[in-house]
């Protein structure tokens, strides 16, 4: 049972990603979905796995260090994204686990992510994450300091690769996200990672390459 609702809940994700890329003209392979398993132990994971997801987020380093590296071991391909906050202390074990970054948001961080990768001389893709509803309670590059970010990051060879924001939580997302590609445009970036679980076909019609889907995938936590 647990895994054909795993394969069901993964299919209407697929066809509501499809259905929303066709609205926008856009070819749904050119959107990756994230299957955000971050509280999930491997046993909830394992059926998605199985239908055929292979890229997945996680909001924590220790809790992916706990899970991942067995899934893995068992399952060649997964691509592993870190979509939460990262603390500066822990920029080596991200470098060493993750193929993504979302939340590279200021100095502290790319100086420590830099260092990270050129010791262990591997270059995990880099999303710089945009205080995009300027929220003083979340992270994130306030807009007006994005230019000087990036300029740091990119100074300090850091692969970014595009922008990632979290909108403010009850209003309209639509606005938000259509900001956050108007700055990737205007900075020459082309990855948007935006759009979780009650918003993401609407970001897919403004943009999205990434989107970010927990709930949708794994049902409400316990």
């Amino acid at each position: 049972m647990l895994q054909d609702d795993a394969s069901q809940r993964l299919a209407a994700v697929q066809t509501a990603i499809a259905r929303a890329a066709k609205i926008a003209g856009r070819k749904p392979a050119d959107i990756t979905l994230i299957a955000v398993s971050k509280t999930h132990d491997a046993a909830t994971i394992q059926p998605l796995i199985t239908a055929g997801q292979r890229v997945f987020g996680e909001n924590r380093v220790q809790e992916a260090q706990g899970k991942w590296p067995q899934l893995r071991a068992a399952t060649p391909g997964i691509e592993l994204h870190l979509v939460g906050q990262l603390q500066s202390n822990k920029a080596d074990e991200a470098v060493a686990l993750f193929d993504a970054i979302h939340g590279v948001d200021r100095p502290s961080l790319v100086t420590a992510l830099a260092k990270a990768m050129d010791k262990a001389d591997r270059r995990p893709a880099c999303f710089l994450q945009v205080n995009i509803g300027d929220e003083p309670q979340k992270g994130g590059c306030p807009v007006a300091e994005l230019p000087a970010l990036l300029a740091e990051a990119q100074a300090a060879s850091l692969p970014v690769v595009g922008l990632m924001c979290v909108p403010p939580a009850g209003l309209e997302a639509a606005p938000y996200f259509a900001l956050l590609a108007k700055l990737a445009r205007d900075h020459g970036l082309g990855g948007l990672s935006m759009g979780m679980s009650s918003d993401y076909e609407t970001a897919v019609t403004l943009g999205a390459t990434h989107i970010r889907v927990g709930t949708a995938l794994f049902g409400d936590r316990a």
